[in-house]
C-alpha cells in the first residue's frame, strides 16, 4: 500500500499526517510520537483527503465544531477498534473518564466481560488519529488531566478551545 505524508502548522503546534490516498491512517503533533516516522511515505500535499484534514483542522482550530467528513482507516486489535469507536462518540465540548468508556464497552457486549479503566488507557494511548478521533477528550475519573501522546499541555490547550476548560487569565 502507497502511504503519503503532509504536515500542518497549528496555532499549538505542527501535525504530521500520513493517508492511503483514500483515508486518514495517521495524525500526530511532531515530536511526540514514533508512529510518525514512516520513511516509506512520499511527501505531498496535494492529496484530497489531505485538503478535506486540513479543512477540518482549519474548523478545529478557528473554534467551531468541524462539520468537515475525514475518511478514517483505524487498524488495531479488535479491542482497540471497540475504544477508538466509542472515542468517536464523545461530542465536541465533552469529556469522559477512561471508566465512563470501560463501562460503556461493557455494556456493548452480553458476556459479562470486565473492562478496565487501564485497559482503555492502553487503547486511548494507540490511537493513531489524533483530534480528529478525540482521545484528548478521556480524563481521569476525578476530573484529572491525565496522559496525551501529544502532551498534558496541549491536552489542556485542545480542552480549553472546546471550552471544556477555562481560559488561563
Amino acid at each position: 500500500m502507497d502511504k503519503f505524508k503532509t504536515h500542518y502548522d497549528s496555532p499549538i503546534g505542527g501535525i504530521t499526517m500520513i493517508a492511503d490516498g483514500e483515508a486518514l491512517l495517521g495524525l500526530w503533533f511532531d515530536g511526540h510520537t514514533e508512529d510518525a516516522d514512516d520513511d516509506n511515505a512520499v511527501w505531498t500535499d496535494d492529496l484530497p483527503i489531505f485538503g478535506l484534514a486540513f479543512r477540518w483542522l482549519d474548523e478545529y482550530f478557528a473554534g467551531r465544531k468541524p462539520k468537515v467528513h475525514v475518511p478514517i482507516r483505524l487498524e488495531g486489535t479488535p479491542f482497540r477498534e471497540e475504544i477508538w469507536a466509542l472515542l468517536r462518540e464523545v461530542p465536541y465540548g465533552e469529556t469522559v473518564s477512561y471508566g465512563e468508556l470501560a463501562h460503556r464497552l461493557e455494556s456493548k457486549h452480553a458476556d459479562g466481560r470486565k473492562v478496565s479503566a487501564r485497559a482503555v488507557g492502553g487503547a486511548v494511548h494507540h490511537n493513531p488519529v489524533g483530534i480528529i478521533v478525540p482521545c484528548h477528550r478521556v480524563i481521569g475519573a476525578d476530573g484529572s488531566l491525565t496522559g496525551y501522546a501529544g502532551g498534558l499541555d496541549v491536552k489542556a490547550r485542545l480542552l480549553r478551545l472546546e471550552g471544556v476548560l477555562e481560559k488561563p487569565d
